[in-house]
């Protein structure tokens, strides 16, 4: 009595791309499968040794339009099983229609979602002018420097001739929908301090440690007054304010040796209104005033900035936009707080829209019992028909002749 839907996502959930070992080959044989089935073209990018991007296509009318590209991602987090009610590679099903496994939110539920809409496009008899690409990518849980930030690069890429493009986006507690048209820059910076060592028995003037303490000061109390700006501010959200966090601390060989070194590590994510040379100023005024032979070096840096449109003149987002008004969705517009692929879409100028169709859905990605209620998921499949149908249908633009 399952919706065939369900059992196809459950199906893609019990295969374990888990890191640092995903079957990646198993994943893309089963998406390979599911779009021979539904008449779509297949082709297969290995963009390096073992990772390899999967590209379905259902070709449009009008070849020479834009195209629509449906991006996601295979690999899913590492999973703490003691933590978990259900095994996580199982997809268990309770009695509330709730399934439980690693990827349920994040995000093989939007993978599946786009397949089982262009199914129902396609029994419907529907056909468009542009044509759709659904990509799915390897590595995006590591930073997809060997998937999207390399295919993006890559010949095959270009010959998408992508428009327009959705990816993943977050589960929503509330009534509404998120939809995230830009990212935070992820910036990871490692700060090292040099100083005096010598025995732990003596007040040893110019240590690493008392260099490393100024530099921690500076960093947290910015921290510090960024989250009382959140706090303060009930129409800011996480992606409008700069995080940063410590995130690890090293140093020291013994307990009665001042250490000569000593690092301490960042994860700092900047939103797209900071300006990045500004800020890496003040990285660097942090460091300066806390002494002689303090340095940092960037273990990421990224300075795309680049958001997606989300004026009602923007042909695009007036489709995307459209569609939600007509089926009474209510959207609230976002900054993303983490990194998806999307920010290496819109650094090769493409809009993108970060996007997935679960609300009244606690936010579960990476966490323990991470699920999806089965009639939130079969919604989502209504919603992504309904803006295919917009999307791939609008008209030529100006560029396009």
């Amino acid at each position: 009595s399952e919706n065939p839907s369900v059992t196809l996502f459950r199906e893609y959930l019990r295969i374990d791309t888990v890191h640092p070992k995903p079957d990646y080959d198993a994943a893309v044989q089963f998406l390979e499968r599911v779009g021979t089935d539904l008449g779509l073209a297949c082709q297969k990018v290995e963009v390096c040794q073992g990772r390899v991007v999967l590209i379905l296509t259902w070709q449009g009318t009008n070849p020479r339009l834009r195209s629509i590209l449906l991006n996601s991602h295979t690999d899913v987090v590492p999973v703490f099983e003691e933590h978990w009610t259900y095994p996580p590679f199982e997809a268990v099903k309770d009695s509330q229609g709730n399934i439980y496994a690693r990827g349920a939110q994040d995000m093989k539920c939007v993978s599946i979602q786009y397949l089982e809409a262009i199914r129902r496009l396609k029994t419907e008899g529907k056909s468009f002018a542009r044509t759709i690409h659904l990509t799915f990518v390897p590595d995006e849980e590591v930073g997809g420097h060997k998937g999207m930030e390399m295919f993006v690069q890559r010949p095959e890429f270009k010959a998408l001739n992508v428009g327009f493009a959705m990816d993943e986006g977050l589960a929503s507690p509330s009534d509404t929908f998120s939809v995230f048209y830009g990212e935070r820059s992820p910036w990871w910076i490692k700060v090292k301090c040099m100083g005096s060592p010598g025995h732990g028995s003596r007040f040893i003037s110019n240590t690493a440690a008392e260099k490393m303490h100024k530099v921690i000061n500076s960093f947290l109390t910015f921290r510090e007054s960024e989250r009382q700006r959140l706090k303060s501010n009930s129409s800011l959200t996480l992606g409008d304010v700069t995080s940063l966090n410590m995130t690890m601390l090293e140093g020291g060989v013994s307990f009665n040796v001042v250490p000569s070194e000593m690092a301490a590590s960042f994860d700092i994510r900047i939103p797209p209104t900071v300006d990045l040379k500004a800020f890496e100023e003040q990285v660097a005024t942090w460091c300066r005033g806390a002494g002689d032979g303090v340095t940092y070096e960037f273990h990421q840096k990224c300075m795309d900035q680049h958001i997606t449109s989300t004026e009602e003149s923007d042909p695009w987002w007036k489709a995307f936009s459209g569609v939600c008004r007509d089926m009474k969705l209510q959207l609230k517009l976002e900054i993303f707080p983490a990194a998806t692929d999307s920010r290496y879409i819109r650094a090769v100028r493409h809009p993108a829209i970060g996007f997935s169709p679960m609300n009244r859905t606690p936010v579960l990605l990476h966490d323990h019992n991470e699920f999806l209620n089965e009639q939130v998921f079969l919604r989502g499949i209504e919603i992504y028909a309904c803006l295919l149908t917009a999307l791939a249908s609008v008209p030529p633009l100006p560029a396009e002749g």
